[in-house]
């Protein structure tokens, strides 16, 4: 194991997928784990050359916890995710909540922005999933109670998952 063969590893994960420095630290930890159980080796000893190699990575710009935030709130805003799921799904990744913080403010909008964004995102949830309004007709009272519950296990509010749910039917012309 040397510092060569983990940068080309840290290498051929960066070109595959976006990654925070968290990610990146534990999938080269991972690596080294299974070379060193192949080897009678303790991973312990190699600590220090995966920081390393995650310092360098990061000096070289290829791997940024902002960048990444930025582009995961954009993309998950986009598929109608809540800010509770975004702050869940980026601590997972290793992401801290300043920076998860920042990565939101930079995506909202202008005025009461975090509640337009939250509420914009319900809609894109429940159209996603053919909830509320965008239900068949006649199921959609009977459907009511898993509707509110799935867009609260999305982490949206309740107030804010009744309006959506309750709302007036979408425009039949508007795309899904």
């Amino acid at each position: 194991m040397s510092a060569a063969s983990l940068e080309r590893s840290a290498l051929a994960y960066l070109e595959r997928y976006g990654a925070s420095t968290e990610m990146l630290r534990r999938v080269l930890r991972r690596r080294v784990a299974a070379r060193c159980r192949l080897r009678g080796e303790d991973p312990a000893d190699f600590a220090a050359l995966v920081e390393e190699v995650v310092a360098k990575a990061g000096r070289a710009g290829l791997v940024s916890d902002t960048a990444f935030a930025d582009a995961k709130v954009r993309s998950l805003r986009r598929r109608g995710g809540s800010a509770r799921a975004i702050h869940a799904k980026l601590a997972a990744k290793g992401v801290d909540r300043e920076t998860v913080q920042a990565a939101l403010a930079a995506h909202e909008t202008d005025g009461p922005a975090d509640q337009e964004d939250e509420a914009a995102a319900a809609r894109a949830y429940a159209r996603r999933r053919r909830l509320g309004p965008w239900r068949r007709a006649g199921n959609r009272a009977e459907a009511r109670a898993r509707d509110l519950a799935s867009m609260a296990r999305a982490g949206f509010a309740p107030a804010l998952a009744r309006r959506v749910i309750d709302g007036e039917e979408p425009d039949p012309d508007a795309p899904l």
